[in-house]
């Protein structure tokens, strides 16, 4: 099972989505600046999650989440 979330930085408002295996194990490596296009942002709250079936499906969830139909 594949995940795609999407995150809000509670410092700056912003949004980052992305998709993961493991969700749990995938924020908590964002709120402890693990990932580099997050550290500086931190702390990130979990506004949103989907599960897949398979990670091609994830992918594609997650490229619609970041055009501007996604966004809305």
């Amino acid at each position: 099972m594949y995940y795609t979330y999407v995150l809000i930085s509670l410092k700056d408002e912003m949004f980052y989505t992305g998709y993961t295996a493991d969700i749990k194990q995938r924020v908590n490596a964002h709120n402890n600046g693990e990932v580099d296009s997050t550290k500086n942002r931190r702390p990130l709250k979990l506004v949103y999650y989907g599960a897949c079936l398979n990670q091609q499906d994830a992918t594609h969830r997650e490229k619609y989440l970041k055009t501007t139909y996604g966004k809305r």
